[in-house]
């Protein structure tokens, strides 16, 4: 019965998952069969990982836009103040799972792919199982736990330059110059998604070249052959990063000028005027751009783009009522140049991170190697050895004197 109940598997066993990043023409995730369990590894991972962002995502929707309700309480903001940051942990914890999955999980599915495609068997690789696109998710992750940081951050100052918007910033206000650099961050880290997840997708050209060269011809070996690369990521993905890089570089923009404002004095007046002119036109472009869907887009993306229409024309609105204020104060105090866009850019400093990937650990065992039962029982197989051990060393002290007191020829020999 033992043998029978661990005897080797003879075939290699094969897992069936939807793909969640393919794009398709009708929203409908293909359903795809993968060998290995590698392959249910990596999918069991980043389901947990896109129902954790979902999850972060439910608790942002559910809270609205409280920061510019007049009528919120002070105790009433600082609860949602703390959804919001749970809502930060979820996401830091979700790009710790991706960051997981495309550095471990998938080095082990590589291996395992190449074993069974050495044998004949088909292995597709859809964008899911790609490393590119996996550690993409992990950066893209992040920012948006960053984004979320940094509302956190001005959900105070926010509420009160409702009530008085424009120049100057209320005093409870953070630095303008950190805000900036928090939002040159978000863009970079999106940017990097970007980068990551088109990877795959460059290789989708030359798979078509090679299809029609071959057309006609047996092709199976190409399907089964190590070249199998799967489609580009969903396009929905590409157009939200490259979205979030436009916004974010407009909003720093926006607040490196109010702090040449606030706190450049006059010599900076032109350069206030200068950024914040640059931020208006890049958030008039982003409106422009964001008011184009698909033909075939679903309720939600519709959603998503109507709230994101929203968010634009709100910071389209605060960076003209700064660039007018500013711009009023050049013309009569300040009479200070507007530099070019070519000097701004020049004067853009780095970002900097405020939230930290959440590392993923695998779970103990409830079973088998590495569980805390396995462990217990392995400890106790080990004392009967370890004592054996200290009583064969505790004789061999004892009996060590006599054997070095007979170290000379006649020890002991006395007549």
């Amino acid at each position: 019965m033992s043998s029978a109940r661990f005897a080797p598997l003879t075939r290699v066993l094969v897992f069936s998952w939807r793909t969640t990043l393919t794009s398709g023409i009708f929203h409908n995730s293909p359903r795809i069969s993968v060998p290995t369990f590698a392959s249910e590894t990596v999918f069991t991972l980043l389901t947990y990982a896109f129902s954790i962002s979902n999850l972060a995502r439910a608790v942002v929707h559910s809270l609205g836009r409280y920061e510019s309700e007049r009528g919120i309480s002070d105790t009433e903001r600082k609860a949602k103040d703390e959804r919001l940051t749970f809502a930060v942990t979820l996401l830091s914890k979700a790009a710790g799972v991706y960051e997981y999955v495309g550095k471990e999980c998938l080095a082990e599915w590589e291996r395992e792919r190449s074993r069974v495609v050495s044998v004949g068997m088909s292995c597709p690789r859809p964008p899911d199982l790609s490393r590119e696109v996996v550690i993409g998710l992990s950066k893209m992750a992040l920012a948006d736990a960053q984004n979320l940081a940094i509302r956190k951050l001005l959900s105070k100052a926010a509420f009160e330059s409702t009530v008085s918007p424009g120049p100057p910033l209320p005093k409870s206000h953070p630095s303008p110059a950190l805000v900036a650099k928090l939002h040159l961050e978000c863009a970079s880290l999106y940017s990097s998604a970007r980068s990551l997840v088109k990877t795959p997708g460059a290789s989708k050209s030359s798979s078509k070249h090679r299809m029609k060269l071959s057309f006609g011809k047996d092709r199976s070996h190409q399907d089964t052959g190590p070249e199998e690369t799967g489609e580009e990521a969903a396009p929905e993905l590409r157009r939200y990063l490259a979205d979030e890089i436009a916004l974010h570089n407009a909003l720093a923009h926006k607040w490196l000028g109010v702090d040449a404002g606030e706190h450049g004095g006059t010599s900076e007046g032109g350069v206030a005027v200068g950024f914040l002119a640059w931020a208006k036109k890049e958030l008039e472009e982003l409106r422009g751009g964001s008011s184009s869907g698909g033909v075939m887009d679903n309720e939600r993306e519709k959603e998503m783009r109507e709230r994101r229409r929203a968010r634009v024309q709100d910071e389209l609105e605060s960076t003209n009522t700064f660039l007018v204020g500013y711009k009023r104060m050049n013309d009569t105090m300040s009479f200070q140049p507007v530099p070019p866009q070519a000097e701004l850019q020049a004067m853009i400093p780095a970002g900097l991170l405020a939230v930290n990937v959440k590392p993923y650990t695998k779970p103990t065992p409830a079973f088998g190697p590495g569980s805390v039962e396995y462990v217990r029982r392995q400890a106790e197989e080990l004392e009967p050895l370890n004592a054996e051990s200290e009583a064969d060393g505790h004789s061999s002290s004892q009996t060590a004197p006599n054997s070095t007191s007979k170290s000379y020829a006649g020890s002991e020999a006395y007549y």
